[in-house]
């Protein structure tokens, strides 16, 4: 299996966090709009499904943070933004016409389609040619282990992604499921978070970077030779992205910063990481419609794909190159109208790329 390339900062992509969220109401149509006329090369964003079945694009498992209304967002699918300008909740569908038309055909897109994978593929077999022009552009990002089955089963044709905080998960669960992975920015600064890029580079893996809003972590994560950047800044990392491309020196933290800054966060610390790996495990073991332990999946009865080096279901379209993530719940009556848990970080960043 070929390496995956170490990435010139020109090559690396830059992905608004569900869309340009640090100045327009996070999840909307808007948003994502602002996001790609800032340069966006993907739109992250998040899935939930409703009472009646319609997958709208939102981050929370209840309305109450950023909408007018309250709740689940199984009980009340009719909601719009609190934050200025007022904005609808859109749908899955209409974040995927956004992407469609002809000026947007270069942008990717991010969401976490938390169940109902099928009524996603039935969206997407709409689209003229879908499997050929709209799957390769999208990446499933998978939260935990049990979405990873449901992903062969009703989106063979896309790649797969595991989105988290951990490299050791990473490792343990998602490794000889997923092409690439979306790894927390402070876990991926120390000699072991070095070293997980460097073990994804050397066996064809792709690395993603969440979520970078300060300049300094921007520089850092660009010298890391990453697929892509997420954050919510998208303008402002455009403009680094650009001028560190015209003059290599400004990847540099400026001044004394660059002596301090491996050591300015408590998070890029060593000593705290088993804690949040642990946060994690502990919100896959009980946030989930099946609490439990965690087991590896079998992956015994799925054929390799050549094209990532990663196992696909029998039958499967060949996987494109796309970077987005979405998180999805196994299609059982049991399931259904389950809501997303994101408890164990500030960002959970799967989503539904399209690129």
């Amino acid at each position: 299996m070929a390496d995956s390339p170490v990435r010139a900062v020109k090559d690396i992509q830059v992905w608004g966090h569900r869309g340009a969220s640090a100045f327009l109401p996070e999840n909307t149509l808007a948003s994502f709009r602002a996001a790609i006329k800032e340069g966006a090369d993907a739109i992250e964003s998040d899935v939930h499904v409703t009472s009646d079945g319609v997958i709208l694009m939102f981050h929370d498992p209840t309305l109450d943070r950023t909408t007018n209304g309250s709740g689940t967002i199984k009980s009340q699918p009719n909601v719009r933004t609190t934050k200025e300008p007022v904005q609808p909740v859109p749908r899955f569908d209409q974040l995927i016409d956004l992407i469609m038309e002809p000026e947007n055909k270069h942008v990717k897109l991010n969401n976490d389609p938390e169940g109902l994978f099928p009524e996603i593929a039935r969206i997407l077999s709409k689209y003229e040619n879908w499997e050929q022009e709209l799957a390769p552009r999208i990446i499933l990002g998978l939260w935990h282990p049990l979405f990873i089955r449901p992903a062969y089963k009703y989106l063979p044709s896309c790649t797969r992604y595991h989105i988290g905080i951990s490299p050791s998960i990473a490792r343990q669960y998602f490794w000889d499921a997923c092409a690439g992975f979306s790894i927390n920015f402070s876990m991926l600064v120390g000699s072991e978070g070095q070293k997980f890029i460097a073990d994804c580079r050397a066996a064809g893996k792709e690395v993603c970077v969440w979520t970078v809003n300060d300049p300094n972590e921007m520089r850092t994560a660009m010298t890391w030779g990453v697929q892509a950047i997420l954050t919510d800044k998208v303008g402002l990392l455009t403009e680094l992205k650009k001028e560190v491309v015209e003059d290599p020196s400004k990847v540099d933290i400026p001044g004394l910063a660059a002596y301090w800054f491996p050591w300015s966060h408590w998070r890029y610390y060593a000593f705290t990481h088993p804690w949040l790996e642990r946060t994690q495990l502990d919100a896959l073991r009980t946030n989930c419609y099946q609490p439990g332990p965690l087991h590896k999946v079998d992956l015994e009865d799925l054929k390799p794909n050549g094209a990532n080096g990663t196992p696909v279901a029998n039958g499967s379209a060949e996987n494109g190159h796309a970077v987005t993530a979405a998180a999805e719940q196994p299609a059982q009556p049991a399931y259904d109208g389950l809501e997303k848990a994101d408890t164990f970080g500030a960002h959970q960043p799967v989503a539904v790329a399209a690129a």
